[in-house]
């Protein structure tokens, strides 16, 4: 049997039984497809089932939204026997992220290094700031720019003016890559699990504008980031991803600052890996991460 180069990703939740892994395997196999990674995870608290397979049609099949459409047609038995939510993806079909900064690049620049490397397979079809700060490395990049300023006047104008642009632009996720403005609670509600934020763990214990300077004050003997999909309820959404670095008295403020800086980054390239690479589902206020 030859397989080709292009995979699919079917990512499934349902209520916990027996049998799921059988009959999804099962299945794939009939239709002579090649399974080359599947992780599942059953949560017992919540009595739910989780599923990510990537596989491989058989030569032959047809590609692209064809085999979508008979994929989608022929396992709709196996959804409803298991009352499956699932989704299937294309591979070759790269995910669009929207990315919105305020005036510190450091996660910006690191996304954009790992997107033109290839690091990150994913398009940017747009940054949206409220700073026009960065419009010249977008343009570097060739990457379109839109510079939205926000007062607590014109937030619910502005927040229209960046849904066109995402429609626009088919945008799939949002990356907030240190946007240093609250979004409505009506945005967060129309976009569960579709924006990302990173922040640093001194949350809430250092809040504020100096949060390394409090930290240096403290003596903290760990910095950290956490990337999370946001939510209404501030800094609280399901958490995705998060690092720690161990630092002691011997670093300053501005030492301390740039570690963090460093880790924000690694933990923000981090979860959006993850979630281009359809790997997080979503599980009442956490995440279930299939790696």
């Amino acid at each position: 049997m030859i397989y080709r180069n292009n995979a699919y990703i079917l990512k499934i939740i349902c209520p916990d039984t027996t049998g799921i892994v059988a009959a999804v395997s099962g299945y794939l196999s009939e239709q002579q497809s090649f399974i080359e990674e599947s992780t599942h995870f059953g949560d017992r608290d919540t009595g739910r089932f989780f599923m990510r397979t990537r596989f491989t049609p058989a030569s032959g099949s047809p590609s692209g939204p064809e085999f979508m459409d008979n994929f989608s047609g022929n396992f709709a038995a196996i959804a409803k026997q298991f009352e499956m939510d699932w989704e299937l993806f294309d591979t070759t079909v790269l995910p669009r992220v929207l990315v919105m900064v305020s005036s510190h690049e450091h996660c910006l620049n690191d996304l954009l290094y790992r997107y033109r490397t290839g690091m990150l397979h994913m398009e940017i079809p747009a940054i949206v700031s409220n700073h026009p700060d960065f419009s010249e490395l977008a343009k570097w990049h060739g990457i379109p720019f839109f510079h939205i300023p926000v007062s607590p006047e014109s937030k619910k104008q502005s927040e229209n003016r960046l849904l066109e642009i995402m429609d626009d632009t088919r945008t799939d996720l949002i990356v907030l890559a240190r946007y240093m403005q609250v979004l409505s609670d009506k945005l967060c509600e129309q976009l569960p699990g579709k924006i990302i934020n990173i922040h640093h763990s001194f949350l809430p214990g250092f809040k504020g504008a100096r949060p390394y300077h409090m930290a240096y004050e403290r003596g903290v003997k760990l910095i950290g980031a956490t990337a999370h999909y946001v939510t209404p309820e501030l800094d609280e959404g399901p958490i995705i991803e998060q690092t720690v670095e161990r630092v002691d008295h011997k670093h300053s403020p501005a030492e301390l600052a740039a570690v963090g800086k460093d880790v924000e980054s690694l933990t923000l390239a981090r979860a959006v890996k993850l979630h281009i690479d359809h790997r997080i589902c979503l599980n009442g206020k956490k995440t279930v991460v299939l790696r």
